[in-house]
């Protein structure tokens, strides 16, 4: 009854946009590199602008909720990490905007994208402890 109901997905279709729209959203950073280098922006400048940029890219395309509509046709494409986690950050964001800025934006905000940063952190602070054991 399940199987009827929902049809299988395509997958290899479904790959195929996934691959393309990731690697658009990577070839869209590397010209944002060459842009930046073009414009003498030295080399550690360069490795700043280029994820606040996509970041910056993706928040107002989230807010404006052309990124969904394109995350529902590319898929796990979308989800390059900087790009998955500024949308995770902004989704949020946007849908609890009326209730306020205090407690329907900040309080909301972070609904998502808190366990990655706890997450992640945590592993950073593990991963250091083992390798500052193993350097001894």
């Amino acid at each position: 009854m399940a199987k009827k109901a929902s049809p299988p997905s395509p997958k290899a279709v479904n790959l195929i946009k996934a691959f393309c729209v990731g690697g658009l959203i990577c070839a869209l950073s590397e010209g944002l590199s060459k842009l930046f280098e073009y414009l003498n922006i030295n080399e550690e400048g360069v490795r700043t602008l280029v994820p606040v940029t996509v970041i910056v890219i993706t928040a107002i395309l989230t807010a404006a909720g052309v990124f969904d509509k394109l995350a529902r046709h590319a898929g796990a494409g979308t989800i390059v990490p900087i790009t998955g986690f500024a949308n995770s950050v902004v989704s949020p964001a946007m849908e609890f905007k009326t209730e306020g800025h205090i407690l329907g934006t900040g309080a909301n905000m972070f609904k998502i994208a808190g366990p990655v940063i706890v997450y992640s952190s945590a592993a950073g602070v593990l991963y250091g402890i083992i390798y500052y054991l193993s350097m001894r």
